[in-house]
């Protein structure tokens, strides 16, 4: 498997629940999500990557969406939680948690492991 194969794998799954996460926060328009996740190299994204994204979270009714008028130009489409997606947002959270923690563990003391 080549690195860019299996690094697309794992932000794909991540990249997800930290939507999920600037979403919980407040409700976010689309080039907003873009320009956050900008600011981390690993989790950025182009448009054509995150409203196809966007669109399947609403389409699950994870999330929601409604326009408000913006101070420099055209109205904005913003996305927020709903019930079901912040449940899912705790979810993956508590998963998150488990594994990345292991995988901690497994790379401070993968050689000091024994059978």
């Amino acid at each position: 498997m080549e690195m860019s194969e299996w690094t697309s794998q794992v932000r794909r799954g991540i990249l997800e629940y930290c939507i999920l996460q600037l979403i919980g926060h407040k409700p976010r328009y689309g080039y907003e999500l873009v320009m956050l996740l900008d600011r981390w190299e690993p989790l950025a994204v182009t448009e054509g990557t995150l409203y196809p994204l966007l669109r399947r979270l609403l389409k699950d009714q994870y999330i929601e969406s409604f326009w408000k008028e913006s101070e420099s130009g055209p109205p904005r489409k913003y996305y927020s939680l709903t019930d079901s997606g912040r449940r899912l947002m705790v979810s993956m959270m508590a998963e998150w948690n488990k594994i990345s923690g292991a995988v901690e563990q497994i790379q401070q003391f993968g050689g000091e492991i024994d059978d």
